[in-house]
């Protein structure tokens, strides 16, 4: 019972726990939207997703990154300031963006309101005030390292729209306006949650000072054209598609197989979540073998993860579809040609690629050398736009969209590693090795001594 309870309460558990809560509660809605609503409005709420999670990225990237960096090793008095400057920035953000969509959608609404966006300039606007609070709240409990705060927040938020999307199923039958109107009154009532428990840093909006706003803005430059690289990398495809003559239906039947990938990302983001702010802990106070150390492990112990969650989501490739959107998307389209099974297998070849790319990206922020991760995202995204132009216009194919995200994560990997090793002088050998090690420990202490000499002779190797 001590070995369990000390598990629950370990950092890489609970923040794994979150993810996993908030995948599951976020795959069962997506699955039961994709049965309740129409190929046309289920690609129409695709689309304010999509938009969302990009303008979102902007919004917070620009403070979050440098904020869990700095409050790492920041005193009392700097931490203060740090988390005002988290909130002055991030109202000062919504604010504009509130009033570039507004204005977008005043001027240009009959070709918005026709292209399948109008739902999010309408109301997303709205939405970005709403969800301020508990997501500046989400940030500083990170970087305080409170994943049992940050498990409560998000399964708050999820679960009552997951509950929403289940009775609508079942006997409501809301309009798509309707459904947002719903995720609107749950972000404010999270928002309120973290206000009343002094998560989000609001109150310490006046305790901003020129200087800890220089110092995020300065690291959030960088980090903020990164998160947003990064958001483009998963939304692009859906963005050229609904631009593309292939239309709604395309973005729809290809959000089943980037659904399904946020199952192979599951342990990925919940791991990265705890390694970032110790790898920067780490930096900063310049231990640099701890940080070769940490990049090891993660990046070891996620890939051998990975290699079994890929096999695993290519064998069930097609219990996977039928589990999320039912059998109409089975088999391949009579419309469009394309098979939604192939592409996930496509996907899962992807996602092991995924630990050793992320990981690279993780290590130059913690090191504060976010512009080489900025240039890093930044091949990736054209890269990937190149290759799903000629993949969507040339071939009208998805599943030539899914093999460029390969493509883009190969040379992410190559360039990763490459300017990381300027820092930390790395090796690929080691990142295997310490995976290997990671698991004989952890077998080792669920099990008892018998592989205790072996492992300490590994780790002296």
């Amino acid at each position: 019972m001590k070995k369990l309870k000390k598990i629950v309460r370990e950092d890489n558990f609970l923040s794994l726990t979150g993810n996993v809560v908030i995948a599951i509660l976020g795959i069962g809605g997506f699955a039961l939207l994709a049965r309740s609503l129409s190929l046309e409005i289920f690609g129409e709420w695709v689309l304010f997703v999509t938009a969302g999670s990009f303008v979102e990225m902007f919004r917070f990237g620009i403070t979050n990154t440098g904020l869990i960096r700095y409050l790492s090793g920041a005193d009392e008095a700097s931490r203060i300031k740090l988390i005002g400057s988290n909130a002055l920035i991030g109202s000062g953000a919504t604010i504009l963006i509130a009033i570039i969509l507004i204005g977008c959608n005043t001027l240009f609404n009959d070709a918005i309101q026709n292209s399948g966006y109008g739902i999010f300039f309408t109301w997303y606007p709205l939405l970005a005030f709403l969800n301020l609070p508990w997501n500046n709240a989400l940030v500083v409990l990170q970087a305080d390292r409170k994943y049992a705060q940050i498990l409560a927040l998000k399964s708050i938020n999820s679960g009552l729209f997951f509950l929403v999307i289940l009775v609508n199923f079942i006997m409501l039958h809301l309009t798509l306006t309707q459904l947002v109107i719903a995720l609107l009154i749950i972000n404010a009532i999270t928002s309120v949650m973290s206000v009343a428990f002094g998560w989000d840093g609001i109150q310490l909006i006046t305790k901003a000072s020129k200087e800890t706003n220089k110092t995020l803005l300065h690291f959030g430059k960088y980090t903020t054209f990164t998160l947003i690289g990064t958001n483009l990398l998963r939304s692009v495809d859906t963005l050229i598609l609904s631009l593309s003559p292939l239309g709604n239906a395309a973005v729809a039947l290809y959000s089943i197989p980037l659904k399904l990938t946020e199952l192979q990302q599951i342990p990925l983001r919940s791991f990265v979540a705890t390694a970032f702010p110790k790898m920067s802990k780490a930096s900063v106070q310049h231990k640099i073998e701890e940080v070769k150390s940490l990049f090891y492990v993660y990046s070891g112990a996620l890939s051998y993860l990975f290699v079994f969650i890929s096999i695993f989501t290519f064998v069930f490739a097609e219990f996977f579809v039928f589990l999320l959107s039912g059998n109409q998307y089975l088999e391949t389209d009579p419309i469009t040609g394309f098979n939604v099974v192939n592409i996930v297998r496509v996907f899962s070849i992807y996602g092991l690629l995924l630990p050793i790319d992320r990981m690279t990206g993780i290590g130059l922020d913690s090191v504060n050398k976010p512009n080489i991760n900025a240039i890093k995202v930044f091949v990736m995204l054209v890269a990937n736009i190149i290759g799903d132009l000629i993949a969507i216009f040339i071939f009208k194919s998805l599943i030539l969209v899914a093999i460029a995200s390969i493509i883009f994560t190969i040379i992410g990997i190559w360039m990763g590693m490459y300017f990381l090793n300027k820092e930390l002088s790395l090796s690929f050998r080691e990142i295997f090795k310490s995976g290997i090690i990671f698991y004989i420990s952890l077998f080792n202490k669920a099990t008892g001594n018998r592989y205790k000499r072996f492992v300490k002779i590994e780790e002296n190797n």
